[in-house]
């Protein structure tokens, strides 16, 4: 067997372990290991091989890592929507106390429990308010 075709048989190897992992990473490495198989189809020596290998796979896994489908920065879950169906929903207050620094709280029913809630650098006057966060048991709202 020559040597591209072992590139190859190995680049074949790297794309079914990428099926595994479910990432486009791994793809990436298999586009470098096919590089250095087109590198050694034309008898170029062993080290360039591996070195075209290696760029290629570098700077491909880098577009993707730059790209829209590479890491993205975690979310804070306690103001997602996706994560929380309670983020957007609005709820009615009828009082609010003052703690200072611009934090009120209060308490309101809803769906079908009491819940705690905070209002933060705003006017705090009863009526519709929509929940923008939840942390732990207590509903972060701003006005409606």
């Amino acid at each position: 067997m020559s040597v591209w075709m072992m590139w190859v048989a190995v680049t074949g190897l790297v794309v079914m372990l990428e099926l595994f992992t479910g990432t486009f990473y791994l793809l990436m490495v298999a586009l470098g290991m096919m590089a250095g198989a087109l590198v050694a189809f034309f008898g170029i020596s062993l080290e360039w091989q591996m070195i075209v290998a290696a760029l290629v796979g570098a700077f491909a896994t880098l577009a993707l890592h730059k790209s829209k489908y590479g890491w993205r920065e975690a979310k804070n879950a306690s103001r997602d929507p996706n994560v929380n169906m309670d983020i957007g929903q609005s709820i009615h207050v009828q009082q609010w106390q003052d703690h200072g620094n611009g934090i009120y709280t209060s308490r309101a029913m809803y769906r079908g429990a009491m819940w705690d809630l905070e209002l933060r650098h705003s006017a705090a006057v009863p009526g519709n308010f929509v929940i923008e966060a939840v942390e732990g048991s207590r509903l972060i709202v701003r006005p409606l």
